[in-house]
């Protein structure tokens, strides 16, 4: 990859614990936020003076999209959350990896304490042929960039 080449964002993968998650169309929302917190002062002059310096991290949420099929492992997780409320035990990093052309990680991010907060099954319609997706929406604590 030479310099300057931006990465394609259809090489990617997501780690769940120690396992690799199967069948990943999409992973969307992936975002961090802190707070803004403003500060406004006169100075010994009576001018107004507003400072604006970084206040809390927010937690976030990510979605990951990916073909409904026969994967025991990533459905037990959804499970452990959704069916059981078992959040405690549920609770997982996940790392999603960002490749380059040549399968070479180039990007880490690591999602700390996720668990999963909302399901959306497949849409099914007589006479339609595509894929079935599940969405899986991910709450999580902390986020690292590598």
């Amino acid at each position: 990859m030479a310099e300057g080449d931006a990465l394609s964002t259809h090489v990617f993968g997501v780690q769940l614990g120690g396992y690799r998650v199967e069948s990943i169309q999409e992973v969307s929302g992936l975002t961090v936020e802190e707070e803004v917190v403003e500060v406004k002062q006169v100075s010994d002059q009576g001018k107004q003076i507003i400072r604006k310096q970084p206040g809390a991290r927010q937690a976030g949420e990510v979605t990951i999209t990916r073909g409904l099929d026969k994967s025991s492992e990533f459905t037990k997780w959804i499970k452990e959350t959704l069916n059981k409320g078992a959040v405690s035990s549920a609770r997982q990093n996940l790392t999603i990896e960002i490749m380059d052309s040549e399968l070479n990680t180039v990007r880490r991010i690591q999602l700390m304490q996720g668990w999963v907060s909302k399901w959306e099954g497949p849409s099914l319609k007589a006479g339609e042929s595509s894929p079935a997706t599940e969405s899986v929406t991910i709450v999580f604590e902390e986020i690292t960039v590598e």
